[in-house]
């Protein structure tokens, strides 16, 4: 117990000095005007994002009809799809005659936002559209190409429903899909930082005399642990200016933002949480590869691989808000690295509590156990004054006569 304490005094003194070092210098200034360039960047994936969504996360509509009517319904959408200048039509999904419309608009996938019924006869949509929504006309150019005769359509009754599950589903997608995207983000913008953070201790030789006076754990947890806190003062006051300017500004923003399934303030206190996971997970696996580098020359060619690195794991994460509780969500909650950004997506769109429980504990887990690997290869790769062992297709044999 008393090692672990001195440890961890340990890495508080080294935290303190490196806090304290970066905060309070003018180059601090220059790095909280850093976000400008990469909101621009945000915007823009989040439009890439928006654009490539999957079928799985376009509006559906419930078709009830017999299977010869809806074979001609789904035919014609078909062929419109296939021409050029339709749009992006709505899918249709097939209900039994006798179907009752409210457990298709409450089903808990969420995936049905509106029900046609009567296609042919007298057609009516119900859900939560109004007459002027794109999804009418659309529905109504299906139903004449499906018709394709001289009686014409009958006018689309249109039944507009206070909420449904679809549409709450499709706001709160919206919800996961900013979650995610502020998320990765502030770990881009933030945790390239400790790719560097050993250069200067190294090649004065300052890493040496810390060694030999903390151990090794102690310095990357202290480091570590310093540029968390200096990236949570940045991220306070970029909080601070932002929310004012929307006071200002735009006060009915916060009033229009979807909510999320797990409530706004749990979702706050999840995403300060997750933020700092994913930049303790990230930044040691960043802390641990910066340390084998001796140059700046070497940090600059490391920093594009990791950050490519940095956005499989934000796709690895995205391709799960469709389907969180399928294959896809749970390998992206499971692997450590993603995970935060799996289970950002997921407090936006299932409201149990427990599951962001254990994916903290096991975020967690994860923290200590690589702050240990790179503790470890950094005093073996680095610190190992006995210089590097012989490799097995390079070990030297010796002759028979001069073996003992």
């Amino acid at each position: 117990m008393t090692r672990h304490l001195n440890k961890l005094q340990a890495a508080f003194v080294i935290a303190r000095r490196d806090y304290t070092a970066t905060v309070f210098s003018r180059a601090f200034l220059f790095f909280l005007l850093g976000p400008l360039f990469p909101i621009l960047l945000g915007v823009l994936f989040g439009g890439i994002g928006a654009k490539v969504a999957s079928d799985t996360e376009r509006v559906r509509v419930a078709v009830i009809a017999a299977p010869a009517e809806f074979a001609r319904v789904e035919r014609a959408r078909m062929e419109l799809a296939a021409l050029p200048g339709t749009g992006q039509l709505p899918l249709l999904k097939a209900a039994p005659l006798g179907t009752d419309y409210k457990s298709l608009l409450n089903d808990t996938d969420g995936s049905v936002i509106a029900v046609l019924e009567y296609p042919f006869n007298a057609p009516s949509l119900i859900g939560k559209v109004s007459g002027s929504d794109p999804i009418v006309g659309q529905v109504r150019l299906i139903l004449d190409r499906a018709a394709n005769g001289p009686t014409p359509i009958p006018e689309i009754g249109v039944i507009q429903l206070r909420q449904t599950a679809g549409a709450t589903r499709n706001a709160r997608e919206i919800t996961a899909r900013a979650g995610q995207a502020l998320l990765f983000l502030l770990t881009l913008l933030l945790s390239g930082m400790l790719l560097s953070q050993l250069i200067e201790e190294k090649s004065n030789k300052v890493i040496e005399v810390l060694a030999a006076a903390v151990p090794v754990e102690s310095i990357f947890i202290g480091k570590l642990f310093a540029m968390l806190a200096m990236s949570l003062t940045g991220i306070a006051v970029w909080m601070t200016v932002a929310i004012s300017f929307l006071l200002l500004f735009a006060p009915g923003l916060f009033a229009v933002l979807p909510v999320p399934a797990i409530g706004w303030p749990l979702f706050l206190l999840l995403g300060a949480l997750y933020y700092g996971m994913s930049y303790l997970l990230i930044g040691a696996a960043f802390l641990g590869i910066g340390a084998q580098a001796s140059t700046a020359r070497e940090v600059q060619t490391l920093s594009m691989p990791v950050t490519m690195g940095q956005v499989g794991l934000l796709l690895l994460a995205n391709f799960a808000i469709s389907d969180p509780h399928g294959s896809a969500g749970i390998a992206a909650a499971a692997f450590p690295l993603s995970s935060p950004f799996a289970m950002m997506a997921r407090a936006a769109l299932d409201g149990a509590v427990l599951p962001h429980l254990a994916a903290l504990l096991w975020q967690g887990l994860w923290v200590a156990l690589m702050l240990k690997l790179v503790a470890a290869w950094f005093r073996r790769s680095v610190l190992n004054s006995s210089g590097p062992r012989p490799r097995w297709w390079k070990r030297v044999e010796i002759p028979s006569g001069l073996q003992p």
